[in-house]
């Protein structure tokens, strides 16, 4: 078999998951973990469940469900094991070792995602140390993974498991972490910086947020084409979880309203390891830094709410929780005809993103929020001053310009911010 064929091959695998009594979710996240094992490009050929009261110290899992699993890999000739539920050093080093096949949980197979999907040196640079993070405590069971594989290189590579090994892996590993916490640091700082730019330009900053896969890049893309200054930097879209990681940010000059910057930030997810929660922090800060969050809400999932309350824990956790927040209830077609759509209703917008549907509303519920504590005012600005005519055509909405012998007349929508800062200016 080629080398490109090899690679091109999907790996077999066996879906894992246990269920605590009351668990109202676990049909839910089995789904999901479904979803997590296609966008790796998993075959996912079996998926066994079982009902716990409390998980085994040894396997998670009793032991004779070991056994059904053992079976099931040999009739399946399966070569991965996944386990939704999060697996300790020792339960996965006893999985391996008695299943012998490679074995992982759901934080692993997330951050194996994450690490394909990234492409900015700082994003990659973020799954690097969210992986180092998940390996440290798990070096003998990933060991004992290793071996099911037949070896692989680097400092992890088949040469045995003896405590002395492992000693220099996990020194390793701590001086790799530590190297990279260093660069991510300076990485933070030059993010602060622009930041600062940005919010010294007074252009205030608004953040897509929700769940993976709700249409968050979709939408960006929308009003990237309607209301964009450069069509080529439009972010990707595919019907994956977790298509797309790095954060971007696009100016958005809708015309009739006023110009905000728009970012794009890493969808959520039930269970999202907190070791990436963690390593993307400085890139979720895009949505704590925002002067408005718009939650991107795929409404056409039965598991909306429930994906609407993860979505909002997350921004509670990240200490976004007080930033005021649009809800976008994406993909409405699918559930109302298109001649009542779009729908405006207390704080959501029902729309479609994919057919361009609402956006209109939307900037008009954009405004309302961004600019409530707006001041409308008239300034008459010397033509010494002219520079400053610009200024706030970037910054705040212009109602009205004249060009009168004595200056530049003009009639504008300031901050508080502003009209302290050219209130020499202001006539009325």
């Amino acid at each position: 078999m080629y080398d490109n064929e090899l690679l091109d091959k999907k790996r077999k695998t066996i879906l894992v998951g246990a269920c605590f009594s009351g668990d109202k979710g676990f049909e839910v996240s089995m789904e999901e973990l479904r979803g997590l094992a296609e966008a790796e490009n998993l075959e996912v050929v079996a998926t066994i469940t079982q009902n716990i009261v409390s998980e085994d110290a040894a396997y998670f899992i009793g032991s004779g469900k070991v056994e059904e699993i053992k079976q099931r890999v040999f009739l399946e000739d399966a070569d991965l094991v996944v386990f939704n539920n999060a697996l300790s050093p020792k339960q996965l080093a006893n999985l391996a070792h008695d299943l012998e096949v490679e074995v992982i949980d759901r934080t692993n197979l997330i951050l194996n995602i994450f690490a394909d999907r990234a492409r900015t040196r700082e994003a990659r640079m973020q799954v690097d140390a969210a992986k180092l993070q998940y390996m440290l405590p798990r070096l003998v069971g990933l060991r004992q993974n290793l071996s099911r594989q037949g070896g692989t290189g680097g400092s992890m590579s088949n040469k045995g498991a003896g405590e002395t090994q492992i000693e220099l892996d996990r020194r390793h590993i701590q001086k790799q972490l530590a190297a990279l916490r260093r660069e991510l640091k300076e990485i933070s700082q030059n993010r602060l910086t622009q930041r600062k730019k940005r919010e010294h330009s007074g252009m205030p900053l608004v953040a897509l947020v929700g769940y993976t896969n709700a249409g968050k890049s979709t939408l960006m893309n929308q009003l990237i084409d309607t209301y964009g200054q450069d069509e080529d930097k439009k972010v990707m879209v595919k019907d994956m979880l977790f298509a797309t990681l790095d954060t971007t940010v696009r100016k958005i000059t809708p015309g009739d309203h006023r110009d905000f910057l728009l970012s794009d930030t890493v969808g959520f997810i039930n269970n999202l390891p907190h070791d990436l929660v963690d390593a993307f922090r400085s890139t979720l800060d895009e949505a704590l830094n925002a002067n408005l969050i718009l939650e991107v809400v795929d409404f056409s999932d039965p598991n909306y709410q429930m994906q609407m309350d993860v979505t909002a824990q997350t921004l509670k956790d990240l200490g976004a929780g007080s930033i005021p927040v649009l809800y976008l209830m994406n993909k409405s077609d699918r559930k109302y005809p298109l001649s009542e759509l779009p729908i405006v209703r207390d704080e959501k917008i029902y729309l479609s993103a994919s057919r361009g549907i609402g956006l209109k509303e939307l900037l008009e519920q954009i405004d309302r929020k961004l600019f409530a504590n707006y001041f409308t005012c008239e300034l008459l600005i010397p033509y010494a001053d002219g520079g400053i005519e610009n200024i706030l055509r970037e910054q705040a909405q212009v109602l009205e310009t004249e060009y009168r012998d004595d200056g530049i007349y003009m009639r504008a929508s300031v901050s508080h911010e502003q009209l302290q800062r050219y209130k020499k200016y202001i006539i009325f």
